[in-house]
């Protein structure tokens, strides 16, 4: 089967980091851009990040620049998300998903996994 399997969310303080881990299953990541994505709940699911295919690209979405670094080591077939000052707003299940460039619209990326539940709270 191929798909991600995100981990590394839990819940913390806020001000606190975390680090995400998305491990591609049944594939290779090297022919795909990737992108980190978030949906909280009641809310659309909205990329937060995206990294080329050979890392030398990076996006981020205005909530998250500056706080939230995407990093990619194909040779293990995953790709990170490093969080700092982490806001009660970052909530959410975050996911990865893999396309050919980085921009497109959600409904384009593919190999979804279940997602990885961060909760920020005091």
């Amino acid at each position: 089967q191929l798909q991600f399997a995100e981990s590394g969310g839990e819940l913390v303080q806020p001000g606190e980091s975390l680090n995400l881990s998305c491990k591609a299953s049944g594939f290779t990541l090297d022919p795909y851009a990737i992108a980190w994505f978030r949906q909280a709940p009641g809310k659309e699911r909205e990329e937060v990040a995206c990294i080329s295919k050979s890392g030398g690209f990076t996006n981020y979405q205005d909530p998250v620049k500056g706080r939230f670094t995407i990093s990619r080591d194909n040779a293990k077939s995953t790709v990170y998300l490093q969080m700092i000052d982490l806001k009660p707003e970052d909530t959410a299940i975050y996911y990865c998903a893999a396309y050919s460039i980085c921009g497109p619209p959600v409904s384009a990326f593919d190999y979804w996994g279940q997602g990885t539940q961060v909760t920020i709270s005091s």
